[in-house]
């Protein structure tokens, strides 16, 4: 029978329908169409290149940067049955020379190669003696300077394409914007090839900012209302990793550091830990994440800020892989910019321009009271098409009411004046709250009529108050020096003495228990049996030696608990359910549920297979 996508889509996978703009790429690279495509993380870029895979006759090969992208994507790939191989430099060489053999004999359809494995003369000897059908190049941004992980590298792989000319190339990437887009086409000498740009929104995900007052009572409140749910926390700093780390153990947190401080055994097991649902939490560094493709994560945490929006963006990309929601929380305070603006002084003069565009982009995109995910989308130059998504923190606020600010905004306004309109939000505050740090008392400003008169309201409210004036054109502030100064607006203003219109954030102590109002999850399932069917996944896992969803994800196990399948054609109907999955695990699986069913007298819901 002729192998068409959409039946290996459902006898493979196990799904019954492609995302958008999956099925494009996949014609373009059938027939042997260059093709550059942008789908956001958890977007479905690995089946551009696998279904082509399976109907090409020859070998597909897949540039990825990271080892532990390719052996994860490698035991996924063998638990559908499909024959796939990485080479690089954690193989034996017994285990290189074997894999090396099955290549060379044609046994394989997928194999994963690290960019400067792929350029060495021993491989070109390899695929020499093949028929190459396609060169697959993912996280290809990597191969932009403007892009936000260049790796010199990757711009040598044109040299593949040179070599190869009769392979179809296929570049992927989650985050590029139009520049980046263009030089990775330029770098491929592409031609007027297909360019597929998904949408970058990713409506599962939670996206929540809040200032950084307590950070450490901060996120403990917020991980309890995530118990025994997967999530990465994103630190600044190794010793940050470290010290929120035995925080969280001490508080019975299942939590393990991942930074390059560690030794390389150490920072792989509390890997593999993480990704085979042994440990709940990873404490990370921006070391961690890149290759990571467990799909159960169930919150991202920015402790501290991130580089840049598109840091930002692959970083709570790992988040919701599975689609269902997922929680996205970035603290954020303007101690983290102005430590973000100290090391961007540190680097060359040439790289500064680039790096301070890139900080600018991610403040607006913290401090703004619009919704989260405009902003978001029109930096990589999408345009959300509603006002509010329902999704962020600032639309579920809704339009909040104005209220009378005008005394503390004074109070604010004239700091700035009297401190020379040289100083920072930060030093501001500082000043307002009677602070007797170094600098206050190094400039005479504990001195100043406005020295201490600030107590009304915390660092957090008075922050947020300074952003507001900024934002309502009373203040601005110097783009080299950070110094807020007042405009001829704010002079008027405190001369007629006009009311000023806000909004005070609630004090820390003030908030309720539970954290924002979190979307809601696509099924009514029954949790007793999810959990059932959790444990025993953990065990056949553990048996094989490879992550949970590796058997299956959270999405299968939830359907399963939805429509209670205790035959083999409504199993097959199951999210990720595919010919050898159905083969290997539906006795096993149809027989829990059946015993759950009978002990509770629950009955097999009927469904419908969408039309194709």
């Amino acid at each position: 029978m002729l192998k068409t996508p959409e039946k290996i889509l459902k006898d493979v996978f196990g799904y019954d329908q492609f995302r958008p703009l999956q099925r494009e790429v996949i014609q373009q690279v059938l027939d042997k169409k260059d093709t550059l495509a942008i789908m956001p993380t958890g977007g479905g870029k690995s089946l551009c290149y696998q279904i082509p895979a399976l109907i090409f006759n020859g070998l597909t090969v897949v540039v990825s940067p990271l080892i532990a992208l390719m052996k994860d994507q490698v035991e996924q790939m063998r638990e559908l049955g499909i024959p796939a191989l990485f080479i690089n430099s954690s193989l034996t060489l017994d285990e290189y020379q074997e894999n090396m053999h099955k290549v060379r004999t044609g046994k394989i359809k997928l194999l994963y190669v690290a960019p400067e494995t792929l350029l060495t003369q021993r491989m070109f000897n390899l695929f020499d003696s093949l028929q190459l059908d396609c060169l697959t190049i993912d996280e290809a941004h990597c191969i932009s300077e403007w892009g936000h992980d260049f790796r010199p590298e990757y711009r040598q792989l044109v040299e593949m394409r040179k070599r190869y000319p009769k392979a179809v190339c296929l570049a992927m990437t989650a985050t590029a914007t139009g520049r980046v887009r263009q030089d990775i086409k330029s770098t491929l000498e592409f031609g007027p090839s297909g360019e597929f740009i998904a949408s970058f929104d990713r409506s599962n995900l939670m996206l929540e900012v809040v200032p950084k007052l307590d950070a450490e009572a901060q996120t403990l409140k917020f991980l309890k209302a995530y118990p025994d749910q997967s999530g990465i926390i994103y630190c600044f700093s190794r010793k940050q990793v470290d010290d929120l780390t035995q925080t969280l153990i001490r508080h019975r947190f299942s939590a393990r550091a991942y930074h390059a401080g560690l030794e390389d055994d150490e920072r792989r097991q509390n890997q593999d830990l993480f990704i085979r649902d042994d440990v709940q939490i990873i404490v990370a560094t921006i070391a961690f994440g890149m290759g990571i493709n467990k799909p159960n994560v169930r919150f991202v945490i920015h402790y501290d800020l991130p580089k840049s929006i598109e840091n930002y963006y692959q970083e709570i990309g790992r988040a919701g892989r599975d689609g269902l929601p997922a929680h996205c929380l970035l603290l954020y305070s303007y101690g983290d910019v102005q430590k973000q603006r100290y090391f961007i002084d540190q680097k060359p003069l040439s790289e500064r321009k680039v790096a301070n565009q890139h900080l600018e982009a991610l403040i607006q995109y913290a401090e703004s009271r619009q919704c989260r995910r405009i902003i978001l989308l029109d930096h990589f130059g999408e345009h959300y098409p509603g006002q509010n998504c329902k999704t962020c923190d600032n639309c579920l606020r809704g339009s909040q009411k104005q209220e009378d600010i005008t005394q503390a905004a004074q109070k604010f306004l004239s700091c700035v004046a009297r401190t020379g309109e040289l100083f920072g939000a930060v030093h501001i505050v500082d000043v307002l709250m009677g602070s007797k740090n170094q600098k206050v008392l190094k400039f005479n400003h504990n001195n100043l009529s406005t020295f201490g008169i600030g107590q009304e309201l915390n660092r957090g409210q008075w922050l947020d108050l300074g952003r507001q004036l900024v934002q309502q054109g009373l203040l601005v502030q110097d783009t080299q020096y950070r110094g807020l100064k007042l405009t001829p607006k704010a002079y008027e203003l405190l001369k007629t003495r006009s009311e000023i219109k806000g909004q005070v954030l609630p004090a820390l102590e003030e908030e309720k228990e539970k954290p924002v109002a979190r979307p809601p999850a696509s099924l009514d399932y029954n949790h007793a049996l999810f959990y059932i069917l959790r444990q025993k996944r953990k065990d056949l896992a553990d048996h094989s030696r490879v992550p949970p969803y590796v058997i299956f994800s959270d999405k299968s196990l939830i359907e399963m608990a939805t429509y209670y399948p205790m035959s083999i054609n409504a199993f097959g109907m199951i999210h990720g359910v595919g010919e050898v999955k159905i083969k290997n695990y539906a006795d096993i699986f149809i027989s829990l549920i059946q015993d759950f069913c009978q002990q509770h007298q629950i009955h097999e819901i009927v469904r419908n297979l969408p039309v194709k």
